[in-house]
């Protein structure tokens, strides 16, 4: 049986590489490789380009990927210029998830912990001092099918020989009173089990998780490692969740499901106190005391702007090479949540954003451009 299933791994993991090398083949002999060799022929050895030449690298999004992309293209020689979005219009804040994070234990170098706005400030600190720009505005459309690559933000336009996308991915939350931003959204709320559970606050405690997908089973199993006891309210008499996730969540003795439910307001003065339940068949409401409530309801990769040009899976990711961050489109990357849909976290985020960078300054190196 292990052989038979080494056999079929073998084979689609051979028959994606034949994929890559074949598409990546066309693209080194294509016209976008020629439009790239000579779009900087009079102008890329400038080290300062004006604003009416093409840009080596433009990233597009902040946070951990977005600053990490932009602190490694500036030690290339880069000279990234970094879109970090606005708190207009209705992209994600700039900076992140780790904006609404009050306090991240899971980030190497900190034993003590660090507030998350701090950690995404430390990385723009950094970014700025590794030579990059950074734009306070978001992309309103970013044109792919022309070479170079056309971003408009809210302000200014810029042409690139290389985009990375960072723009990450938003945790989906119901409108329940008491869980909104201004309440007690990060007081108590949270959409991040693996980021937030083991705080304090959570631990030997009564939780509860929304939701009846894999992203709720997930969330449960994990607050299960901490708290007293777990509590998923869904809406339904039965789970979305795949069979072998609910196998495990079914076996966990911490771990209960309220069904046909949902949780109709969340209570309390500086944190969650309480939660208020309404069954949708019987109409009855109950509270009970709590000390967190969990949404396990999914995430939104924040692609939109794209317009499709970009190919995504069934969720909406940007899907990339495996072992790299190369999209469909030559030159184009892709880095942190907007393209990780399993791990999504601070560190994993920044990760990616170094192999975007790497990935950029090789691309641009091949071209005989990124050190001119």
């Amino acid at each position: 049986m292990f052989k038979v299933m080494s056999s079929f791994r073998n084979y689609f993991t051979n028959l994606s590489n034949a994929f890559w090398e074949k598409s990546h083949s066309f693209f080194k002999a294509s016209p976008i490789t020629q439009v790239a060799k000579n779009t900087l022929k009079n102008s890329a050895s400038s080290p300062h380009p004006t604003s009416n030449e093409p840009k080596k690298v433009v990233i597009i999004g902040s946070g951990p990927a977005g600053y990490t992309a932009a602190i490694y293209a500036a030690r290339a020689n880069l000279h990234p210029i970094i879109y970090e979005g606005s708190l207009s219009g209705n992209s994600s804040i700039p900076g992140g998830q780790l904006m609404t994070t009050t306090k991240v234990e899971n980030y190497p170098g900190f034993p003590h912990g660090i507030d998350g706005p701090t950690l995404v400030d430390n990385m723009r600190e950094q970014a700025i001092h590794s030579g990059a720009t950074i734009l306070g505005e978001n992309v309103v459309k970013a044109d792919l099918t022309q070479y170079p690559f056309s971003i408009q933000g809210e302000e200014t336009h810029h042409k690139a020989l290389a985009v990375i996308i960072a723009t990450g991915a938003t945790a989906k939350r119901l409108n329940i009173p008491g869980t909104r931003d201004g309440e007690l959204w990060q007081r108590g709320v949270s959409a991040c089990a693996v980021c937030d559970g083991p705080l304090p606050l959570f631990r030997n405690r009564h939780l509860f998780v929304i939701g009846g997908g894999d992203s709720a089973m997930e969330e449960a199993l994990h607050l299960s490692k901490f708290a007293s006891k777990v509590s998923i309210v869904h809406r339904r008499d039965q789970l979305k969740a795949s069979k072998a996730m609910q196998k495990a969540v079914f076996a966990n003795p911490k771990i209960e499901v309220i069904w046909n439910s949902v949780i109709k307001q969340v209570n309390g003065k500086d944190a969650v106190e309480s939660v208020v339940i309404k069954n949708v068949k019987t109409k009855q409401i109950t509270t009970h005391d709590a000390s967190g409530v969990f949404f396990g309801v999914g995430h939104t990769p924040n692609t939109a702007f794209l317009d499709g040009q970009l190919g995504l899976d069934a969720n909406g990711y940007i899907n990339v090479k495996p072992g790299s961050s190369e999209t469909n489109i030559p030159y184009v990357y892709a880095a942190g949540d907007v393209k990780d849909a399993i791990y999504r976290q601070a560190i994993t985020a920044a990760s990616s954003g170094c192999i975007a960078a790497l990935d950029a300054e090789r691309a641009l190196n091949a071209l005989n451009l990124s050190q001119k």
